[in-house]
């Protein structure tokens, strides 16, 4: 985890525990403060002792809506909202954007698109901090065009090796346990077999080639390195 000042702070408001260990613990990593609320009235307590830059909501909330709290935290100090819902219909992705919603993400997701959501927002607020593009050793990574090359080829990534080695390349040097590989690159409702992480690794070691820069830790995880021989 960086030990850098936090970048910007996130106020999660959701009344499912499993969706804010999921984004509290991928945003902790990408060096956000995060709090979080799982009702309206605490985020708004909360959103007005300590007005956050971003507001990651959900739509339905024990005692509110998400249109509702849009318009109760626009009386406060304006934050970025990212609206999050398992209603994808256009009527209600309007009403939550006419409501004061920044932007719109549909359940389930993958944190990669929520965090580039979130990086965008504050892009357009004026508040830029993040690079397009990501280097470590020969590895050139542009996030915008979803692109990587090594050296001077152009690597055939999958959608799934792109993110997985995005989330290497953001995080250098540490080593990054499987339950975290497995939360941000397949998201938070991922039900399927947890040694995906390790073929996913071998499929990502054999398009990098030699040297190798992806090296396990044995019991914990996996880490971009340059590996010594």
């Amino acid at each position: 985890m960086s030990t850098e000042k936090p970048k910007f702070t996130v106020l999660i408001v959701d009344d499912d525990p499993g969706v804010i260990d999921f984004l509290s613990l991928g945003l902790r990593y990408e060096g956000y403060s995060v709090d979080s609320a799982a009702n309206g009235s605490l985020a708004y307590e909360r959103a007005r002792a300590a007005p956050p830059d971003v507001v990651i909501l959900d739509w339905m909330l024990p005692d509110a809506s998400g249109p509702e709290m849009c318009q109760r935290l626009r009386t406060l100090a304006d934050p970025a909202i990212l609206m999050l819902t398992a209603k994808d219909e256009v009527a209600d992705r309007v009403a939550g954007l006419r409501a004061g919603a920044d932007d719109y993400l549909v359940k389930p997701f993958h944190f990669d698109e929520l965090l580039a959501r979130l990086e965008a927002l504050l892009r357009r607020r004026g508040q830029s901090y993040d690079k397009d593009m990501l280097q470590f050793s020969d590895l050139n990574l542009w996030t915008s065009r979803r692109e990587a090359h090594r050296g001077q080829e152009r690597l055939a990534l999958t959608p799934t090796e792109f993110d997985l080695l995005h989330l290497l390349m953001r995080h250098p040097h540490q080593v990054l346990p499987k339950e975290t590989i497995l939360q941000n690159v397949w998201g938070y409702d991922f039900g399927g077999d947890a040694s995906v992480v390790e073929v996913y690794i071998g499929y990502l070691r054999r398009k990098l080639g030699e040297p190798p820069l992806i090296n396990t830790v044995r019991g914990v995880g996996y880490v971009l390195e340059e590996i010594k021989p």
